[in-house]
């Protein structure tokens, strides 16, 4: 048996590792996730607390962030920027609010709001901490935390962030603490770049904008699309009397900062609870990345009185969400063949649970990000989920890779068919082109019937793979034709099962004919092309007719979806299947020209969240068929925006950023009458 090693020995190393685990972490290469690292602090912290006689100045648990680099100049801090206490449920949070009450030497059990105190409740963004230094209205200085008290001066990047004001109409003096952030969906498009040049995709955003930030060439920065939230006051000389944290994000959003929305006032610890629940479940709403909530004290006065201890103010907590990124072990690597052919890496992984569901498989994209990533079976890897983002296999845990282990080599052969795959000039992925390949049989009629195309409810993995089999069907098309005396006799199979199978596919033959060409899985074509292509050819025989250049001229269709549903259309298996859908009465004709006002035409309607008498399609609908699009991103050339209850905030916080008019449902039913948008004098068409 091991010897078990002392709490000295245990100590020592702890320190050892939380100094290189955070090290990396500040320098943008972390291989441990948040949670882990965590879990590493927290256990030195108990042992430290256990053991005081063995406490150390030095510890890491005695200092904040990681010392300044030598890459830019260092700036010494004002006002020193402390870190964060943790607590990772609300009997930890709870714990820290009796604290507050016993420093403030409220009787037990009263409630802060009793002695006008109260809370503010804000969101913990996932981004870099920044300080901006503003003299007589001129921003003189940008500088990242470092170790709190030194850091990096970053000036020229901050100056690129298009958010943050060059001059202010403020104080002698004055300091403002906040975080750069990505934009979840610039990430999302710097990756698709990243992937497309052959390049490695970026970890997440937090790590992205903090590589982004510490750039030597500002232009990059500038490239990369940062935001910035403004969250705490430092040095201030001139300003107003501020008695309240409240009131100062107030003063600063007037000052023309930006603040993040998403803030509450509160006076009683109950809210408190209520703020981290609603943000627990709706963290994927926004379009940046959050890890928790943060919850300070919003009397100053009484900030002052509790102080702060080595690290950390003790009027502040931060409160952790489960954690999105975890380690396990990567146990093998297999290949997936889809609907088109194309040949996807996946991870076959020990089960982990990943932000509150079990994970087993992660994708690994395609087979040159293996290699970048460098991940081989053996691995301790790290497993990232956001949402309903499909997990994803981030990188190696290198320092625990075991010795000789050997480099995944992606397989030359389909291992559905075992015809060789083949990697087109300029792809990034690897394809099966194997047309009869069982693999691509089986994801095509599957992608078919599900709920974004045809709609066959009961069709799923397991039957189609049952009746690919049995011979019952091949293709997409043979399901108008199954032999349903012989589906009777397979095993699982009664009278009900049939007949409900049997309706769905029915009911299928009615569905729009955007929905037969989103289903048949044409490269390229989406529901958005697939409705522009329906609408203004009105037949299924008409598209495949049509070439490619007369396609490429209708909006929103262009020439690379022009070029594939044309090339699509001249195969001989397409003309077969046309034929099938055709004897089993499926629906191949478009909508009928709507014989309303074309009121909208040329405009761009966005709706978000519940209106009263729309359903979400019905609103879609309502604005289609008066000439308009309804796309689902709000953007500069969005005309209006129209919000019900409980709307995305992410849509709203954009649309208020760009001066976008913003309906309610009255002005929402004004605007699809008249064609104006209430308040002005008329909208033009683009």
């Amino acid at each position: 048996m091991a010897k078990k090693s002392s709490p000295s020995d245990r100590l020592h190393e702890l320190r050892e590792l939380v100094r290189y685990h955070r090290d990396r972490y500040y320098n943008d290469e972390p291989e441990l996730p948040d949670a882990d690292f965590d879990a590493m602090f927290r256990e030195l912290e108990g042992l430290e607390a256990a053991h005081p006689e063995l406490s150390d100045v030095t510890s890491p648990t005695q200092e904040v962030g990681a010392p300044a680099s030598a890459t830019f100049a260092p700036v010494t801090h004002s006002v020193p920027m402390m870190s964060l206490d943790n607590s990772f449920d609300e009997n930890e949070l709870a714990g820290w609010a009796e604290r507050i009450g016993r420093g403030l030497e409220l009787p037990e059990g009263t409630e802060i709001s009793s002695a006008a105190i109260g809370y503010v409740c804000e969101l913990k963004i996932d981004g870099i901490a920044l300080s901006l230094r503003y003299e007589n209205g001129q921003l003189v200085q940008g500088a990242t935390r470092g170790n709190g008290r030194v850091g990096d001066d970053i000036t020229a990047n901050v100056r690129t962030i298009a958010v943050i004001p060059e001059t202010i109409d403020g104080p002698a003096v004055l300091e403002v603490r906040g975080e750069v952030y990505l934009p979840v969906a610039t990430f999302d498009a710097l990756n698709e770049s990243q992937e497309a040049a052959g390049l490695a995709r970026y970890a997440n955003p937090r790590n992205t904008a903090a590589g982004s930030l510490r750039q030597k060439d500002p232009s990059v920065t500038e490239s990369r699309g940062l935001s910035f939230w403004a969250y705490q006051l430092g040095q201030v000389e001139g300003g107003p009397e501020l008695t309240s944290h409240g009131a100062a994000l107030e003063w600063l959003g007037g000052l023309g900062f930006p603040v993040n929305p998403e803030r509450r006032q509160v006076q009683t610890f109950t809210e408190v609870i209520e703020f981290t629940r609603h943000w627990k479940e709706h963290r994927h709403d926004l379009d940046y990345e959050i890890d928790g909530a943060v919850i300070k004290v919003d009397s100053l006065g009484a900030q002052r009185s509790l102080g702060s201890t080595a690290r950390a103010p003790r009027w502040a907590m931060a409160y952790k969400l489960p954690p999105e990124e975890q380690t396990t072990e990567l146990l093998d690597i297999h290949v997936s063949i889809g609907r088109t052919g194309k040949a996807t890496p996946f991870a076959v992984l020990a089960p982990v649970v990943v932000a509150g569901s079990t994970v087993q498989m992660a994708t690994l994209h395609n087979s040159d990000q293996v290699k970048l990533k460098d991940v081989r079976p053996g691995d301790i890897v790290t497993v990232r989920k956001a949402g309903d983002v499909i997990p994803e296999v981030l990188g190696p845990v290198l320092s625990e890779r075991p010795t000789d282990l050997p480099e995944w080599q992606f397989p030359v052969s389909c291992p559905a068919c075992t015809e060789e795959l083949v990697r087109p000039e300029a792809e990034a992925h690897t394809f099966c082109v194997n047309p009869l390949c069982p693999a691509r049989q089986q994801t095509q009629i599957e992608y078919f019937a599900g709920r974004s195309a045809m709609d066959i409810e009961g069709m799923g993995e397991s039957r189609v793979a049952l009746f690919i089999e049995q011979g019952l069907i091949a293709d997409v098309g043979d399901l108008y034709s199954i032999d349903w005396d012989r589906v009777a006799q397979l095993e699982g199979f009664g009278q009900t099962s049939i007949d409900n199978l049997q309706n769905a596919i029915e009911a299928s033959k009615q569905r729009p004919l955007a929905s037969l060409l989103v289903g048949l899985g044409i490269r390229h074509l989406g529901p958005s092309g697939a409705e522009s292509l329906a609408s203004s050819f009105g037949h299924l025989d008409v598209i495949a007719a049509t070439s490619a250049d007369e396609m490429a001229a209708i909006d929103g269709v262009g020439p690379v979806i022009a070029a594939s549903v044309a090339h699509y259309f001249a195969g001989e298996k397409a003309i077969a299947l046309v034929e099938k859908f055709r004897n089993g009465g499926v629906n191949l004709a478009g909508p009928e020209r709507s014989e309303l006002p074309q009121v909208l035409d040329g405009l761009s309607i966005v709706v978000t969240g519940s209106l009263d008498d729309y359903s979400r399609d019905g609103a879609a609908e309502a604005i289609k068929s008066r000439g308009g699009k309804n796309p689902g991103s709000v953007s500069k050339k969005t005309t209006a925006v129209v919000v019900g209850s409980e709307p995305g905030a992410s849509k709203l916080t954009k649309a208020e950023d760009l001066g976008i008019p913003i309906l309610d449902e009255a002005g929402f039913v004004e605007l699809l009458e008249t064609g104006v948008v209430p308040g002005s004098e008329g909208v033009e068409a683009e």
